[in-house]
């Protein structure tokens, strides 16, 4: 990891592309992208229309996108979804680069979405690089906190293997769990989706097809990003969504 930190902060398009004179058509993008999605339509295809629609640009899509679901899986979500108080005693998977990129974003001012299933999401995301930034270890820290105090026995974290870096991310999340005495497991793997998908353990994501195939999910990032980051740039573009 490089030595000189970065911050997971806001683009420089993002006071256009997600201020309050185009939240609106994010919004109704959202909304048809929603309705579209539960007709059988792609999501490339769909998100296609839509952002042509409503003149999105590229950030604005992809922002779309990752807030969109149709109902018939909004609602099996909230069906698997747990509470708060249903941690203790529990065992939790992470999808590490999910839940900590989002906790990143939200303390480095970046733009956090909120989605039709109530999940956060930054616009970024985590492709084939990651890099350790000022975030990385307050981040790290107030998640576990958050876990420890819920009570909860164990948390594992699952990284994808391919992502650059992660092998010294693993690194750092081991070092903070022994600083803090957290009972915290790291592990690599090539497809961290699959892993979590069919998982009997109570998995945190916001990833579309983990949630889509788990049997018991949490929202950690929501959760950690509202007690512990009041002040960040949240865009919901989930509420009002029929």
């Amino acid at each position: 990891m490089p030595k000189t930190l970065r911050h997971r902060g806001p683009d420089p398009e993002d006071a256009r592309s997600f201020g309050a004179r185009s939240l609106e058509r994010l919004k109704a993008g959202a909304s048809d992208l929603c309705w579209l999605l539960g007709r059988g339509y792609g999501i490339t295809s769909a998100t296609e229309l839509v952002g042509d629609r409503h003149h999105l640009t590229r950030r604005q899509r992809i922002a779309v996108a990752r807030c969109a679901c149709s109902q018939t899986a909004a609602e099996r979500r909230a069906a698997h979804s747990v509470t708060a108080p249903a941690l203790r005693g529990q065992e939790l998977w992470l999808d590490g680069f999910n839940v900590l990129t989002a906790v990143e974003t939200a303390l480095g001012g970046g733009v956090i979405l909120i989605g039709r299933d109530g999940c956060c999401r930054d616009v970024a995301g985590i492709y084939s690089h990651y890099h350790k930034v000022a975030e990385t270890i307050p981040a790290l820290r107030l998640i576990g906190e958050y876990v420890a105090r819920h009570e909860v026995t164990r948390t594992r974290w699952w990284l994808d293997s391919p992502v650059d870096n992660s092998g010294r991310l693993k690194a750092v999340i081991q070092e903070v769990a022994r600083e803090e005495n957290w009972s915290w497991d790291v592990e690599l793997v090539l497809n961290p989706d699959r892993v979590l998908s069919s998982a009997d353990q109570v998995v945190c994501s916001s990833d579309h097809e983990i949630l889509d195939r788990c049997q018991r999910w949490f929202n950690l990032s929501r959760e950690v990003i509202s007690t512990h980051a009041p002040k960040a740039r949240v865009v919901d573009l989930g509420s009002g969504v029929s």
